[in-house]
């Protein structure tokens, strides 16, 4: 005999434990960084879209916050559709995001007066159907509101990232409590590859993946976003004396001859 079909009653009851369970999250899609040692950490290959996730600088200062940003912009960037951006300070610097690829015509700012408008705002936005990706910068992160975010981001499957930026140090421990944010990164600045001419070389950081839900923890030496928003692996530059110097078989070659 055939087996009866399902209940509709029954149906909605898995597909709600699906939900639950993150299945319904996986089905939405990731969004890959193109980088093989990062996409092969992170489950389906890349981040998930209509989910929550964290970014903070590696240090205290101006410096690393800025390239959280950056990194932040640059996986907006990649999204589809407009990105809305929340934050309190008024210090974010158009050009630099349209360097990462995102561009300020895609991009919609929101200045709020604490993080309680933040998080008002992020939720709200979040769960609009018409936004590729919203970026929040905010101080705090307990687990209820990053689970409301959370659900939001299911609601919609708009990809939304969190920018924990801290005004005084002794905040910084809020990074390290539990939340309900599918990834968690740390970035940091280094110094930038060596060019065999004067000048700057494309910033490097390192990516700590410091939670990865269904995932590994791993940390990566990157070069910063492109124009399209995209990482690069850190290539091995080597010192202008060795790329001055000829070729070592060619060079035999010629003393063999004469």
């Amino acid at each position: 005999m055939p087996a009866p079909e399902p209940r509709p009653a029954l149906e909605a009851l898995r597909a709600q434990v699906s939900r639950l369970e993150g299945q319904g999250r996986r089905r939405r899609g990731v969004l890959p960084f193109g980088v093989p040692e990062i996409d092969g950490r992170l489950p389906d290959g890349g981040l998930a879209l209509g989910a929550l996730h964290e970014a903070a600088g590696g240090g205290h200062d101006a410096l690393n916050a800025a390239a959280s940003g950056l990194f932040s912009a640059g996986i907006a960037a990649r999204t589809r559709g407009k990105v809305l951006w929340i934050a309190t300070r008024q210090d974010l610097y158009a050009p630099a995001l349209q360097q990462v690829g995102l561009s300020a015509r895609r991009t919609i700012y929101v200045a709020a007066s604490s993080d309680v408008d933040v998080l008002a705002c992020f939720e709200e936005a979040l769960r609009h159907q018409g936004l590729g990706a919203v970026v929040a910068e905010v101080a705090r992160l307990s687990m209820t509101a990053s689970r409301r975010l959370q659900l939001a981001a299911e609601t919609s499957g708009a990809l939304g990232i969190a920018i924990r930026r801290w005004r005084r140090q002794t905040d910084a421990a809020d990074f390290g409590q539990p939340t309900a944010s599918v990834t968690r990164w740390r970035v940091s600045v280094l110094p930038s590859v060596p060019l065999p001419v004067p000048g700057v070389g494309r910033s490097r950081w390192l990516l700590e993946l410091i939670r990865a839900r269904a995932g590994e923890c791993a940390d990566f030496e990157v070069e910063a976003c492109d124009a399209k928003g995209r990482l690069a692996p850190c290539r091995l530059a080597l010192p202008a004396a060795l790329a001055d110097r000829p070729d070592q078989e060619a060079a035999g070659d010629r003393r063999a001859r004469a």
